[in-house]
């Protein structure tokens, strides 16, 4: 199966930023369709960021404008570049790859999509 393994988490001050870093195996890889997740203390697991094999990207409401998800496809990674993070940002951040089709970029926020998962990075957003 194909191997996900985050890095780059952290404590991190309000207003500050963080890069994770998301390796995978497989040469394939740059036909995947790669995708951030977060999942809070007693919370449910939330979309944050997407990106198709071909390029377009999609972000949660709660983020755009300050988180950019990017990959290298010769090092076979995915990044997260998180700026100007807010305390409700603190959660376990998971790296997911699929390499099913979808109909409509938005669908890309659907947990049921991704068939591969990382076992994820903490970040910690203090006040």
């Amino acid at each position: 199966q194909v191997q996900l393994v985050e890095s780059g988490g952290g404590l991190v001050q309000a207003g500050g930023s963080l890069r994770l870093s998301c390796a995978t195996s497989g040469r394939t890889f740059g036909t995947y369709t790669m995708a951030w997740f977060r999942q809070a203390s007693g919370e449910e697991r939330e979309f944050v960021a997407g990106r198709y094999w071909s390029g377009g990207t999609f972000y949660a409401d709660s983020v755009k404008g300050r988180f950019t998800i990017s990959r290298d496809n010769a090092m076979n990674t995915v990044f997260l570049q998180m700026n100007m993070l807010k305390p409700e940002d603190t959660a376990v951040y998971f790296c997911a790859a699929t390499r099913q089709g979808v109909a409509d970029i938005a669908d890309l926020g659907r947990l049921g999509l991704y068939e591969y998962w990382g076992q994820g990075t903490q970040v910690t957003v203090s006040s």
